[in-house]
This record gives structure tokens, sequence and C-alpha cells, in this order.
């Protein structure tokens, strides 16, 4: 995939984002809201880091079965049921998030919901990729 970040001088500089990415390449991929389920169904780990670190495991998975890196995500968006504790956990989540998915940091939105479809769950991500291959 042929990807560019765009980050224009006049926005406030992007901290774990990007403000646009452009891509092209020969296959979109559009990845379901993962939660920190596990292969039985059940939910783990307790704390927002634990289950974002879950939560973002799933979406690559998926994005791995379907033929892509996480270099390849072009828009994640992360749903989270308290947007406070995300913002006082941001700087751990964004070291699980260069662990796993590296810096090639793709557009992003965090968006406060009520609750997920798992009453346990604490965070949901979706994402879309576009591949080459």
């Amino acid at each position: 995939m042929s990807t560019e970040r765009v980050n224009p001088p006049q926005l406030s500089p992007p901290v774990g984002f990007s403000h646009a990415v452009v891509a092209a390449g020969e296959r979109i991929v559009f990845l379901a809201g993962q939660t920190a389920l596990d292969a039985e169904g059940k939910v783990v780990g307790e704390s927002l880091p634990e289950q974002f670190g879950r939560a973002l495991s799933n979406l690559l998975a998926a994005l791995t079965a379907a033929g892509g890196t996480a270099s390849d995500l072009a828009r994640v968006t992360v749903y989270v049921t308290d947007v406070a504790a995300y913002r006082e956990q941001a700087a751990e989540l964004g070291s699980i998030w260069r662990e796993s998915a590296g810096r090639d940091y793709p557009a992003m939105a965090v968006v406060g919901i009520v609750r997920l479809w798992d009453e346990q769950a604490l965070v949901e991500l979706d994402g879309v990729a576009v591949l080459d291959r």
C-alpha cells in the first residue's frame, strides 16, 4: 500500500494519530469492532490498558488474517466508556499501541460511549485498512 500521513501545520500537532491518511491500494479491509474478548468469547482484563491491549491484538489478528499488517491501517476508531480514564492513561495506551502496531499512525478518533455490547468491555476498536496485495 502506498500511504501518506498528512499533518497540516495549522492544526494542533498530532500525538498518537495522524490528521489524515492518503492511501492507495488494491483491497480495502473493513475491520469489525474488537473488544477484549478471548477465544471463548469472554472479556479478559479488568483495567483499560489490559483491555485496550487485547482489543488491539484482536483487531490486528483480524487484519493479519485478511492479509494485512498494522502499517496498512488507514483509520481506527476507539470507543471508550470512560474518556477521562483514557486521557489519564494515554501514555500507557500509546506505549501499548507502539509495541503492537508501530509508529505509522492511522487517522484516529476516540469516542466516549455509555456502554458496549459486552457490559464488562471498557474499550472497542474498529478500523479500515488498505492493502496492495
